[in-house]
Order: structure tokens, then C-alpha cells, then sequence
């Protein structure tokens, strides 16, 4: 009795760890109304017990674009 409870103790702790991630990927790209750009980047993740995506780890980063010269021809 007590193996069998131990069985499937481990078998429930595989279970629940069955989550895979990726990424980080680019999901938005917008401007941010000076000249730069606003980057967004997630991960996902998918948990193939329950067939359920989720993202994670969104982070945002700003870009500043370099004017042109006003000076060249």
C-alpha cells in the first residue's frame, strides 16, 4: 500500500511539471510619439497537462532612432 501511494505520488509530481517555455519573442512593436520605438517582448509557455498556453516575462525596451542630418544633400 504505502508503494503504490509512493508510485503515484512520483507520478503526480512529473505530472505537474510537465511545462514548456520559449522564447523571448517581439509581440508588439509601436511607436512612441518622439521618434523611437516601444519593443515588446514575452515568453510562453505551454503546459501540455491541462492544453494550455500561457505568456509570461513581458518586458518593454525603448529605441531611439538617430535623426537624419539636416546638413547633407
Amino acid at each position: 500500500m504505502v508503494r503504490a501511494l509512493k508510485i503515484v505520488t512520483a507520478l503526480l509530481l512529473l505530472a505537474s511539471g510537465g511545462c514548456s517555455s520559449a522564447g523571448p519573442f517581439v509581440s508588439s512593436i509601436s511607436s512612441d510619439g518622439r521618434g523611437g520605438l516601444n519593443i515588446e517582448k514575452q515568453k510562453v509557455e505551454y503546459n501540455w497537462l491541462l492544453g494550455v498556453v500561457t505568456t509570461t516575462e513581458t518586458t518593454t525596451s525603448n529605441i531611439q532612432l538617430a535623426q537624419p542630418s539636416a546638413d547633407k544633400k
